[in-house]
């Protein structure tokens, strides 16, 4: 006989559980991710029922903007007709079967699309099931690369001033913001670490690339030879706080690797797929990079699936007789699902059919118009944004550029105060995350920059003990 929780499965019009019994059950049983539990368990949890278009609802039938895309990656919003139907259709024919030593359909066709769109010269796909799994495969390809060419010296990797690049062991090792990092030292590899461009904090755009561009190039004069990639978030890098990189930055990078025989692993796991105006972020300049994580945006924010693109060169350093044991020995179980890759292919076509890249582009400009008057509050520092990827860096002070102390909560109240009035994000510190579905109208957007607006304006007055009018 069915449990309860599983009989509410088949049934998505009724919900049988009622608000109070599903919080304790939440509190008894979930560990929640980037969570502080304490904390988290000492509130009334928000539990999301059901989405649709750009919206989630909560268990109470209450509707929220979804201005995070349910952390970075919902594509076309909720509960799309099109993509639904590519899962069911799939699920009519098979749910999953390996891709070691075999293939399946949707696995080959998704491969075919994601070369098509890639910067060019990336020609051969490796799945697997999430961001930080893409950078992880991406790091060991690297490092194998040079093994199997002979070059054994080169085992170290670069990566950048609060660089997030997930969670596993490897991708935590490239990381360096230590509030998320530091406690695991112990169990990681040490990377060379150069600024990431921060022309807020760092003196302006030209300032800021220069000392980023020499401190590589300098490093790569001393030490190329034992480097084997560097990693970088292009264009924008997320979790330090939505910084955008200036104009032609990420070029000069790619060349300097280049001119020193080094490696560039692009983790374009949050900018690709049209987030930032353009299919990746590093079209922007021109960049093809030898090593690309994907994720996030590939489904539609449907199912977990990831890849890694690699050019010819990386793949051929793997393609030997058995006997040489160059074999890339990787995978994870659901390597190439047959339903993450049929969405995924619904959601490229959808993307497509829409003119979603082009929109972005659009929607771009009108979103930094309806950011434009936030720069007048006292306590906003900076606006970034790129494409569909803001960030409103709150100050105590305008003119010094004090932060606010971690242990004020600014970020964490200001989204609080946001929650309330039916939009959900989450904040990167003092940094306000406003990221949208792709799919949002300039009508939807401009209701939700106007909640975080608000919830800016109260928190920061309430912080300084003024009334709210």
């Amino acid at each position: 006989m069915l449990t309860k929780g599983v009989s509410w499965l088949l049934h998505t019009s009724s919900y049988p559980y009622d608000y109070d019994e599903l919080a304790q059950k939440n509190k008894q049983f979930l560990w929640h991710p980037f969570t502080q539990m304490k904390d988290y368990n000492a509130q009334d949890p928000l539990i999301i029922a059901r989405g649709e278009g750009v919206k989630l609802f909560d268990v109470h039938g209450k509707a929220y903007y979804d201005g995070f895309s349910s952390v970075w990656l919902n594509v076309h919003g909720h509960n799309v007709p099109e993509l639904n139907q590519a899962i069911m259709e799939q699920l009519s024919q098979i749910a999953h079967s390996t891709l070691l030593g075999m293939a399946n359909v949707p696995s080959i066709l998704l491969a075919e699309q994601l070369v098509r769109i890639a910067p060019p010269g990336l020609s051969k796909v490796f799945y697997s099931d999430n961001g930080a799994t893409a950078v992880e495969i991406s790091l060991k390809m690297a490092f194998q690369y040079w093994q199997n060419r002979g070059q054994t010296g080169k085992h170290s990797f670069i990566t950048m001033n609060n660089a997030y690049h997930g969670d596993t062991i490897g991708a935590t090792s490239v990381g360096a913001i230590p509030l998320y990092h530091q406690v695991y030292k112990p169990l990681l590899f040490s990377p060379y670490v150069i600024p990431y461009p921060y022309p807020y904090r760092d003196g302006g755009e030209q300032a800021a690339m220069e000392a980023t561009l020499s401190q590589l190039e300098s490093l790569l004069q001393q030490k190329a030879g034992e480097i084997a990639a560097m990693i970088v978030e292009p264009v924008v890098q997320g979790a330090s706080g939505m910084i955008v990189m200036p104009d032609g930055c990420l070029k000069r990078i790619a060349e300097l690797l280049r001119a020193h025989d080094v490696l560039l692993i692009a983790d374009e796991v949050a900018t690709g797929f049209g987030r930032t105006g353009k299919m990746f972020a590093c079209e922007h300049d021109g960049v093809v990079p030898d090593i690309m994580a994907v994720a996030k945006g590939l489904t539609g924010g449907y199912l977990p699936v990831a890849a890694t693109l690699v050019t010819e060169e990386i793949y051929d350093a793997f393609y030997a007789d058995y006997e040489e044991q160059k074999t890339f020995f990787h995978g994870h179980s659901f390597t190439g699902n047959p339903l993450g890759c049929a969405v995924a292919l619904a959601n490229l076509r959808l993307m497509e059919e829409r003119r979603l890249v082009e929109q972005v582009a659009e929607k771009a400009v009108g979103l930094a118009k309806l950011l434009q008057p936030l720069k007048a509050e006292p306590h906003v520092g900076d606006i970034r944004q790129k494409g569909l990827m803001a960030g409103i860096e709150l100050v105590r002070d305008k003119k010094t550029k004090e932060p606010y102390h971690w242990n004020e909560r600014i970020g964490v109240r200001v989204c609080q105060r946001a929650r309330e009035k039916g939009l959900l994000t989450r904040p990167l510190g003092n940094v306000i995350v406003f990221i949208p579905p792709l799919a949002s109208r300039m009508d939807e957007m401009a209701e939700m920059v106007q909640m975080l607006a608000e919830s800016i304006h109260e928190v920061t007055l309430e912080q300084k003990g003024q009334t709210v009018r």
